[in-house]
């Protein structure tokens, strides 16, 4: 299975700029591995090998985020918008041939490799963690929901595409698939 992992970097992120002025992709954190690396490059690092089929979806002026995204091997789709709907629909596009997509948060650093392979595992509609009873991300599509997939608009994600297909919930026991960095709080991982 030829599986595509979609990288969504192309939200201005206001909350956090506003607060430090600062990129929250670029924003230093410490990683579940001790590093401290920026936001984006833990995301990259934390895709497992054998998803090798990559595209990160970002603006023309986030040159750093676009250079690391082609150190990790990711191709880059640069886009104006920042809806998570039109970088979805243009990524599906951009990359029609794949069995199915992962979709990955460009600001959930702490997300576990091993999760991630849970999820892409046994793919046929929708695969979703759920960690302590909470739906989380990354989640993953099927080849069947390419079409819904490339018709989204807009700053909606594809949540509404759930209630017309079959989701698999993937009990994962890691809270990285709940963890986001919206506020400069959300660079400090605690699992508790």
């Amino acid at each position: 299975m030829t599986l595509t992992a979609i990288v969504l970097a192309a939200g201005q992120g206001s909350r956090f700029l506003a607060e430090t002025g600062q990129d929250k992709l670029l924003a230093r954190c410490i990683g579940r591995d001790g590093i401290t690396r920026p936001v984006i490059e833990h995301v990259l690092l934390n895709l497992p090998e054998r998803v090798v089929s990559r595209l990160l979806v970002t603006s023309p002026e986030r040159t750093e985020v676009i250079r690391l995204a082609k150190a990790y091997g990711c191709e880059v789709l640069l886009l104006q918008s920042a809806g998570m709907g039109d970088s979805i629909a243009a990524a599906v596009a951009g990359s029609a041939s794949a069995d199915g997509w992962l979709v990955v948060l460009g600001d959930m650093p702490f997300v576990q490799s091993v999760t991630i392979e849970r999820v892409i595992a046994d793919l046929e509609s929708i695969n979703v963690p759920v960690h302590a009873g909470q739906r989380g991300h990354p989640v993953a599509f099927g080849r069947a929901l390419g079409p819904s997939l490339m018709a989204l608009t807009g700053d909606r994600g594809a949540k509404p595409l759930f209630a017309r297909a079959v989701v698999k919930q993937v009990v994962v026991d890691d809270a990285g698939v709940l963890w986001d960095v919206d506020v400069p709080q959300g660079l400090s991982f605690n699992a508790d």
